[in-house]
């Protein structure tokens, strides 16, 4: 009892679960407001019952109440507001990189002028609105004018919306960032120290990571990158290898440089964000895109590379396939642990992934464009290829909203792969590739190269789908989706990720990289693999929303 014990307190895959659990049991408890939600959702379904009855056409009252109802969401109490403000991130910037961090901006007079030109259309909408009605709306003139002047509103409130999306107001981010920066320390400090990591020492080097992150992040947020895709994630590793490259990291940074402790605990928080219902949702044609094609790339990619390339390094050879065909970062971090690959081998995995997600977040939906693809067809091939979510989630918006929806979805159900892919090259490796070299075989060698902080991203995406579709998809999404998730647990996982690609460029040392770039074989390995999946993932996309079940195609 006592060794299970000491397990379940010093190792990293288990302090990532109970890490995890501890962050989504606090969303839980400050964003589940059941009751408060269920009540508002039914008095403003009522009033926009009663608002779309007072009227043969949609009137003023209806569209707000309605936007109402839409912007529902979990965490109505002092504790959300702070959670949500807590693992805030750098705001877009040009010119002054502080204006990132803090701003004091007035309102331009354009969206002056435009605030008050919607709400003088809006009062001109409501007035019109009511002369109708005194005629108990039998005057077809006075209903057009009312209806004329409502889409006016509308219109104007469009532009309303999309203008203040660029004006940031006021803002000081810098006490909600260190905040989260003491916090954090202190929780993975906690979990250092079980893993014989003094508590002092992580500190210390916890916070000069902590700032690089947050320098990774501001950089990440000029106009430029953000315009070429060039993010957070990028620059962590980038700035993280400049250091251990030139100055050297000093050894008391890399005491908190834990890459795949802080990785692991967000990709748990992940789990949360996978539900079934959305799997569900866009039905088997996502499903095969996902599930067929990616274990297809990636056999076909590790063969090649090791047939065709003559990789010598098995674990190399595998960790790319996994990063480049399921998921990116994450299948290679799970993927890596279950091989035992090197850490200079997940570096070069998660460097060559960012690479080639940066240009086809840019170049693929201007291929589409081009080809004059389909939305949906167009969505299916971002989901299924470009490695990290959030270029897929940006891709997408280029095509359109509905191939935002179904590039995001197949991602998700794409992502849900990561446990069954480490578990299946856990027993090849063991069954096979130590076997060959003499090392010994059986259930407990697969279970102790089984990254076990899968089984908390599975417990998370298992526990949140049941939750979701136990109270109902509206619900779900006001109390999980846009509550909690959106609110609180995206964010910090992103964070968590910034952490864990800093830690990995600061640990990394060029010359040892450079070893496997002297052949080209890794650049190729990956180039032919991507290759395939783009080809092989357009072609199954065509045939399953478009052959086979054309029904489901046109109900998204």
């Amino acid at each position: 009892m006592k060794n299970i014990l000491k397990i379940l307190v010093s190792k990293e895959d288990y302090w990532a679960i109970w890490l995890g659990a501890f962050f989504l049991t606090i969303g839980l408890i400050f964003f589940f407001d059941y009751g408060y939600v269920q009540q508002k959702r039914a008095s403003l379904q009522s009033e926009l019952s009663q608002a779309e009855k007072s009227a043969p056409f949609r009137t003023v009252d209806y569209y707000e109440t309605r936007e109402k109802l839409k912007g529902l969401k979990g965490g109505n109490n002092a504790v959300a507001d702070f959670l949500k403000k807590l693992p805030v991130k750098p705001n877009k910037w040009e010119g002054n990189p502080l204006n990132s961090l803090m701003q004091k901006q007035e309102m331009p007079a354009a969206l002056a002028e435009l605030t008050e030109s919607a709400a003088a259309s809006r009062t001109t909408a409501i007035e019109l609105t009511e002369n109708a009605r005194k005629a108990s709306f039998a005057d077809e003139r006075l209903n057009e004018q009312a209806q004329q002047s409502i889409a006016n509103w509308m219109s104007e409130q469009e532009s309303l919306a999309a203008a203040k999306k660029k004006f940031n107001g006021d803002y000081n981010y810098i006490p909600a960032l260190l905040m989260l920066g003491l916090l954090l320390a202190a929780i993975f400090g906690i979990g250092a120290f079980f893993m014989g990591v003094k508590f002092r020492t992580f500190a210390a080097g916890f916070g000069g990571i902590y700032i690089i992150a947050l320098i990774s992040y501001i950089i990440g947020e000029h106009s430029t990158m953000v315009y070429w895709g060039f993010g957070y994630a990028a620059w962590a590793i980038v700035i993280g290898l400049l250091i251990s490259n030139t100055i050297g990291t000093p050894s008391w940074l890399l005491k908190a440089a834990m890459p795949e402790f802080y990785i692991k605990t967000g990709l748990v928080l992940l789990g949360s964000e996978i539900l079934f219902s959305k799997i569900l949702a866009i039905g088997l044609p996502g499903i095969f895109v996902a599930w067929v094609v990616t274990p297809i790339v990636l056999i076909t990619t590790f063969w090649f590379g090791q047939k065709i390339l003559k990789i010598q390094s098995k674990t190399l050879n595998i960790t790319i396939s996994a990063d480049m065909s399921v998921c990116g970062v994450s299948a290679a971090i799970a993927v890596a642990a279950a091989c035992r690959a090197k850490k200079e081998e997940l570096t070069l995995a998660i460097g060559l992934s960012m690479i080639f997600t940066a240009v086809m977040m840019i170049l693929l939906p201007a291929l589409i464009k081009l080809l004059g693809l389909p939305e949906i067809l167009g969505g299916a091939w971002i989901g299924g290829t470009i490695d990290s979510t959030g270029a897929v989630v940006a891709a997408g918006a280029f095509l359109g909203e509905k191939a935002l929806n179904v590039a995001a979805t197949i991602k998700m159900i794409q992502n849900i792969l990561i446990g069954l892919v480490a578990l299946g090259v856990a027993m090849y490796w063991s069954m096979k590739v130590d076997k060959e070299k003499g090392s010994k075989v059986g259930l407990a060698e697969i279970w102790l190269r089984f990254p076990k902080f899968i089984l908390g991203f599975l417990g998370a995406s298992i526990l949140f789908s049941v939750i979701h579709s136990s109270i109902g998809n509206e619900l779900g999404n006001a109390l999980l989706d846009q509550g909690m998730a959106r609110g609180f647990i995206k964010n910090l996982r992103e964070w968590l990720f910034c952490l864990a690609f800093v830690s990995i460029g600061l640990s990394t040392n060029f010359r040892i990289l450079k070893g496997y770039f002297k052949d080209g074989k890794a650049l190729t390995l990956y180039i032919c693999g991507q290759s395939f999946n783009l080809m092989l993932t357009l072609l199954m996309a065509w045939i399953m929303f478009y052959l086979v079940f054309p029904h489901i195609t046109n109900s998204l």
